[in-house]
């Protein structure tokens, strides 16, 4: 019996060898047929060598994660065959090269399907050997019989910049490697993929290319970094659409100096962030003081990955949550935000930025490798530019800095600790800001009583702040036994495993992190036994949880070698529990 739309593509290669855009050109293939995909990139720290992968899930339902059992496997090396050739299910295919130096029998083992194709040999007579990814594609599409006029349309528009030539090579290439495996090896495959008729179109997006977008639409008009894994797309993404809408990016010379451009821009008034790494932003701390100290609106996108140091530079970890809560000497009010998912990385692309302007403050988003890179398809109305919204907070008018009868105070004394801020340049807002303490007027100042003011009064916009930090999510039926508590990334594979457990578990997930909403957890996890699930060996925000709310919880389920969660790694984890 065949199965229907329900499998898992891996191509594998060194890097050099088009793993990265062969997987993500089939990844759009699939979604233009109507198929919801999650595709999952794993690469090494080279530019040549090594060993990547691109891994896409497709099926007719929304996904929010990957799963271990490929069904269909395409490696472009010896290595790569070696390596994962015992993640494919019994009954799935392996498709390489026949000029690979491999054991068909080998290959074979455990149920699966050999299936060689003369790969380079098609690529080679029909167009040229560069072209071999297109022959592997299309001779993926010809053994599930999936529609090549999908791949075709994917394949035109990747390569109509080089030419009709090279579009109509690739053509040629991607049919012929189609008809081939498709007659010799379709037939005893029992997994199919197969159009959605009349399906929705879909969006294809990473968690970055929603970050980026989200902070567009939310006004950001300049953004300074030094490229960092994994948040250099953001950058590349802003770049590319600088003068369409208006943006200017710069490639910094190093952290320092992005994050200091960036509050420089703040200061003036335009919305700007940075985006970087742990490492980098270990290098921002002293900058990020100065704008807590000044009261600079300041967004900052912090992509984690393995550490310490250079770790692990290309691969997922949660390890700094506890840091970037605690990050520069002294005391003052930050906000930190982690989306779990493409449409939660939009949101908080522009949500940030109003935090920022409103409480005047930095802001924080915490990203991760796996959540920046991993690609998924979302309904369009989803990335929702009706609910975008601008709230530049106290920021005073031409209008309002004429009408003023009294000096300006740039950091007066407020209740809400909030002061009336003002852009550069209005003659009756001439002021000066100091990164010493300072008094009201911003002048320099270790006047004791005015330090215990100002201390309070910055500090004070931590606690106004709450009115806008929202609950966590909850999914799952109420009252299941088991509680999945989790933040940032692991939304999806936790969803999921709720889903697979049919009742027995429901999912806590937090996306606004600081200032803590400890009430709000506190009821959400009032009933049933907790596990907290997140990617560090130290449990940070399990932490953070008791350290807020007291709470016992009692159980964690971690993964800190560099790689996301699986769901059936978290069933495994909770069946240990269980015993």
């Amino acid at each position: 019996m065949s199965i229907i739309n329900d499998l898992t593509f891996k191509i594998a290669g060194a890097a050099g060898q088009g793993v990265e855009s062969s997987g993500a050109g089939f990844a759009q293939a699939l979604a233009r047929g109507g198929l919801y995909l999650f595709g999952l990139q794993d690469y090494m720290s080279r530019i040549r060598g090594g060993l990547n992968f691109f891994q896409v899930r497709v099926h007719e339902h929304p996904l929010y994660s990957h799963e271990e059992a490929v069904h269909v496997l395409l490696p472009l090396n010896e290595e790569a065959l070696e390596e994962y050739v015992d993640e494919v299910a019994p009954g799935g295919g392996v498709i390489y090269d026949e000029g690979l130096k491999v054991d068909r029998e080998w290959v074979a083992g455990k149920g699966r399907k050999a299936m060689p194709v003369p790969l380079i040999e098609i690529a080679k007579e029909h167009g040229d050997r560069v072209m071999a990814n297109t022959a592997a594609l299309g001779a993926a599409a010809g053994v599930v019989e999936y529609s090549y006029e999908r791949l075709a349309d994917v394949i035109r528009q990747n390569f109509r910049r080089k030419g009709e030539d090279v579009v109509a090579a690739n053509l040629r290439v991607g049919r012929a490697a189609y008809l081939y495996a498709q007659e010799r090896y379709a037939a005893d495959f029992q997994w199919k993929l197969r159009q959605i008729p009349e399906a929705p179109q879909r969006l294809v997006m990473s968690g970055n290319q929603a970050l980026a977008l989200g902070a567009l639409a939310g006004g950001c008009r300049f953004m300074a970094a030094y490229p960092m894994t994994p948040t250099t797309s953001i950058l590349e993404w802003l770049a590319r659409h600088e003068r369409q809408y208006g943006v200017v990016t710069k490639h910094a010379e190093d952290e320092i100096a992005a994050i200091c451009m960036a509050i420089g821009a703040n200061f003036a008034g335009v919305r700007a962030m940075v985006a970087t790494s742990g490492g980098g932003f270990s290098l921002m701390v002293e900058a990020l003081g100065l704008a807590g100290m000044c009261e600079v609106p300041l967004v900052i996108v912090e992509g984690q990955r393995g550490g310490p140091s250079t770790g692990l530079p290309t691969r997922t970890e949660q390890g700094d949550l506890l840091f970037v809560i605690n990050a520069s000497q002294g005391e003052f009010p930050r906000l930190v935000l982690a989306p779990g998912t493409v449409e939660e990385c939009f949101e908080c692309g522009w949500r940030a930025f109003n935090l920022a302007e409103k409480y005047q403050t930095p802001v924080i988003i915490l990203s991760d490798q796996f959540l920046a890179s991993s690609l998924r398809t979302v309904e369009v109305e989803a990335i929702d530019f009706d609910r975008v919204v601008i709230d530049r907070g106290k920021l005073l008018s031409a209008e309002e800095l004429d009408a003023l009868t009294e000096p300006y105070k740039r950091h007066r004394f407020t209740e809400d600790g909030i002061s009336p801020r003002a852009i550069p340049g209005h003659p009756k807002a001439v002021y000066a800001t100091a990164s010493d303490e300072h008094d009201e007027f911003g002048h320099i100042t270790e006047e004791m009583h005015n330090r215990r003011k100002m201390m309070q009064k910055r500090m004070k916009k931590l606690e106004t702040a709450r009115q806008d930090i929202r609950p966590p999510i909850q999914y799952g039926p109420a009252g299941a036994p088991i509680v999945l508590i989790g933040w940032g990334s692991t939304y999806g594979v936790l969803r999921e495993v709720v889903d697979r457990l049919e009742g027995e578990a429901r999912l806590v997930h937090f996306c606004d992190l600081w200032p803590f909403p400890a009430q709000a957890a506190a009821e959400a996890l009032r009933d049933g036994t907790g596990v907290v699930v997140e990617n560090n060996l130290t449990g940070q925000f399990r932490r953070l949880l008791r350290s807020e709310t007291c709470l016992p919880i009692e159980h964690s389920i971690s993964r800190y070698d560099g790689r996301p969660f699986s769901p059936e790694e978290i069933l495994a984890g909770l069946k240990e529990i269980r015993k």
